[in-house]
């Protein structure tokens, strides 16, 4: 099976070389579908140069910046392999990860794999108490609504059969998202795993995105795709 790795990239000119050398080390067969979402701070210029040495990437370049889902449902929207999963560009998630990711789908047992930052035994580095806890409570939320027993809703790994998550219209444009898929998948009674991932968190001055507001958001969009979606 032939995996696509959708790659939404907003201002992460430090990272974004490492990420797809990274990613290209993966011993899978695989594309690259990378979404630079108008970032200002130089990554389209370096991905503009080091995108011809990946034969196997497609770099796509949004004209105005409109948020991770919304780079996500471009990206998915031009995937061609069997499975997509969403890598982010900011090194947090380790891409040799995937391979164990996938392999639940592979196997024949899932159509939807989670990652999960709080199961498994793997590392992590110790940050955030709240975001923690902010992290667990939004999880639980969500599991209240969809009667899934998940431990990490929110995480960036997440992998689907094509067919599952190229049928879903994304509605979110930011990190609501991550509520609004599991909210949608659920509703399809998909085959669901969850795997244990290591974590390898950055702090706000290391360049962390999310804030309490996509919280917030996150609670109203797990009500509104649960309910009335």
């Amino acid at each position: 099976m032939r995996l696509s790795i959708v790659i939404p990239i907003y201002n992460e000119k430090a990272t974004v070389a490492a990420i797809l050398d990274a990613v290209q080390r993966v011993p899978i067969d695989k594309e690259l579908v990378v979404v630079n979402d108008c970032s200002t701070d130089g990554t389209a210029e370096v991905l503009n140069e080091i995108a011809p040495t990946h034969p196997n990437l497609r770099l796509i370049h949004h004209d105005q910046n409109q948020g991770k889902g919304a780079a996500l449902r471009t990206g998915f929207a031009a995937a061609t392999g069997d499975l997509v999963v969403v890598q982010d560009a900011d090194l947090e998630y380790d891409p040799m990860e995937l391979p164990k990711l996938v392999r639940p789908i592979v196997e024949g047992k899932a159509d939807v794999v989670f990652g999960s930052r709080f199961a498994g035994g793997e590392s992590h580095r110790v940050l955030y108490f709240w975001h923690s806890v902010g992290n667990r409570f939004l999880t639980l939320l969500s599991n209240m609504f969809t009667n899934l027993n998940l431990t990490d809703m929110e995480v960036c790994y997440k992998v689907f059969k094509r067919e599952i998550i190229q049928g879903i219209k994304i509605e979110e444009n930011r990190f609501g998202f991550e509520p609004e898929i599991t909210a949608k998948v659920a509703k399809l009674r998909c085959r669901i795993f969850e795997v244990g991932i290591s974590y390898n968190g950055r702090t706000y001055e290391e360049g962390k995105k999310i804030g309490w507001r996509d919280g917030v958001r996150a609670i109203w969009c797990i009500v509104k795709y649960n309910l009335f979606r």
